[in-house]
């Protein structure tokens, strides 16, 4: 077994308990006890100062730009100013709709630090798309590349934009000569921080609300639960003596920006230990990314939808040393034992410390966690709930379930998001009066305290990490002339995780062309959306009593 269960208690309250570097209290947070460290920071803006430790190390890296963490400082407080000056404040908005690049990092930060929030735009979405999201949160400006502004636009004509091949220099040197000290508007920890979008049950794609409490709570417990889970496996198994000092942990950044493993799990941690991120151009090219992790020593990736295993099984992954990477995670969607095996096989220095971590934009930190040994015993689990986190299986009537039952998740914490943005309805069926959090998924614990997601279970579809709402689909094409009713559903995939499948009714004799509905899908669907997968049936949808399409009758 992974360790007896007094080693992790005990390792629990070294680091947790009074005086100890992780040490746990109790204060209140938006109206509920809740517990927190006592020992943090309260805001991004004392983030972004202490990586100053850091100095010279290089922090960000995309081909020839090359950020040291000092550099990086000093284009913060510069578009920090440069924003200033352009009538961003404490609660404005500013749109960031662009690739992984490090200007798309600077220009978090320097939102942040002036109080303003960052409404973090889907790189893939449409012009549709991007303008409900202008529409939605009103940003007073807006950082974009270029490609992302001819396929899209801005959503609203009068919103200030600044592209980043065309202005960017100009912007930061309208900055330049500011300090980060000069930047010192007030800030709470539960000010609002960014808007990650998350497609909507309605259709529509939904704002969830992270704090500067939540995003340093990120870092915080992320870096606890795994010094906890470290600390005890080697307890339990000691190792054999190495001599080596660890170096810079170098990730490579192929995670969107705009997703909680971009932003958090990535550049958050990164800043918080020194690390780097290397990100690169384009669409995901297998032998361009094993060259990137050769040349630039790559130590981690997330190995989210389909990343892992087209490297891995790539023909020409032998001709590249891949010996640097110590770390692969997965997120997003559970990942199958077999993926897990070739990834251990894939990158055997990482073997050790292949895991995963469940959460979402609106939990905002990790609810569970497993890697290492524990993983490798309980590969369908997501392992514990993170310490600091309350987690509970609820039946149809709200009440809590016992170990074995499956039912909706619930989960609590001081991180959770503040809100759905101006949507209090969708907030109110998300977070109740003492601020549990449904996460819309279905699960149940076992005897051990480990969870287990039944991805089936919930109608979000997991393709390539991306969430998918099939209401969102099924409203666009009952909307076409030729279609009488349709459901989507998710279908396993063995790299993707799941493709999406549309079973469509044609409206009386009029043909429906599978080619003709993808077309008027991606009209306003960004394109992980449209079904890849059709069928057209002749015969009504099932449904039940209530009139709901009962889905399980429709599954392969």
């Amino acid at each position: 077994m992974f360790t007896a269960v007094g080693v992790r208690e005990e390792v629990i309250r070294e680091l947790t308990g009074p005086g100890g570097p992780f040490e746990l209290t109790t204060e209140e947070v938006l109206g509920q006890p809740a517990a927190v460290f006592a020992t943090r920071m309260r805001s991004l803006r004392e983030l972004m100062a202490s990586t100053a430790d850091f100095a010279d190390r290089e922090f960000l890296v995309l081909e020839d730009q090359r950020l040291t963490f000092d550099h990086f400082i000093s284009q913060v407080a510069a578009a920090a100013a440069a924003m200033g000056r352009r009538g961003v404040g404490h609660g404005d908005r500013v749109a960031v709709f662009a690739a992984n690049c490090p200007e798309w990092v600077v220009s978090f930060f320097a939102a942040t630090s002036l109080g303003a929030i960052v409404s973090a735009y889907n790189g893939w979405w449409t012009a549709d798309e991007v303008a409900y999201a202008t529409s939605l949160s009103q940003p007073k400006l807006m950082i974009a590349d270029r490609p992302r502004l001819e396929r899209a636009g801005t959503g609203r004509s009068d919103l200030a934009c600044i592209v980043i091949e065309d202005h960017w220099d100009s912007f930061i040197a309208s900055g330049a000569g500011t300090s980060l000290a000069d930047i010192d508007g007030p800030l709470a920890e539960d000010d609002p921080a960014v808007i990650l979008f998350t497609s909507g049950t309605t259709g529509r794609p939904k704002g969830a609300v992270a704090s500067h409490r939540g995003l340093i709570g990120f870092v915080q417990s992320t870096m606890l639960n795994g010094a906890v889970r470290m600390m005890a496996e080697m307890r339990a198994n000691p190792p054999g003596e190495d001599d080596r000092a660890p170096g810079q942990a170098v990730t490579l950044g192929t995670s969107p920006l705009f997703h909680v493993s971009g932003l958090y799990g990535t550049t958050l941690i990164a800043m918080a230990t020194g690390g780097k991120i290397v990100y690169r151009r384009g669409r995901f090219d297998p032998t361009a990314v094993l060259r990137l992790i050769q040349d630039e020593g790559i130590t981690a990736f997330a190995a989210l939808g389909s990343i892992g295993s087209r490297l891995a099984t790539h023909p020409n992954f032998g001709e590249f040393d891949t010996s640097s990477v110590v770390n692969v995670g997965f997120g997003g969607a559970p990942a199958s034992p077999a993926t897990q095996d070739l990834m251990r096989r894939a990158f055997p220095n990482a073997a050790h410390a292949v895991g995963m971590g469940y959460g979402s934009s609106e939990s905002v930190a990790v609810v569970a966690a497993t890697g290492g040994v524990e993983y490798q015993e309980r590969p369908t689990s997501c392992g514990q709930v993170a310490i600091g986190f309350e987690a509970e299986i609820r039946g149809p009537d709200g009440q809590p379930l016992p170990a074995g039952q499956e039912g909706d998740i619930w989960c609590r914490s001081a991180y959770t998001m503040l809100e759905y943005w101006n949507d209090p309805e969708a907030t109110a069926e998300a977070i109740d009066a003492k601020r549990w959090l449904n996460t819309g998924d279905i699960g149940r614990f076992d005897d051990d305290g480990y969870l287990y997601i039944n991805s089936r279970a919930r109608d979000m579809i997991l393709r390539n990490a991306e969430n998918i709402y099939p209401i969102e689909i099924e409203y666009r094409l009952d909307a076409h002339p030729s279609v009488a009713e349709s459901a989507v559903f998710g279908v396993d995939h063995p790299e993707m995780g799941q493709e999406v499948k549309a079973v469509v009714v044609p409206a009386g004799d009029a043909p429906a062309d599978p080619d003709d509905l993808a077309a008027w899908c991606q009209e306003v669907l960004a394109p992980y959306k449209v079904p890849t997968l059709w069928e057209i049936r002749a015969a009504p949808l099932p449904r039940n009593a209530a009139g709901k399409v009962v889905k399980r009758e429709l599954y392969p």
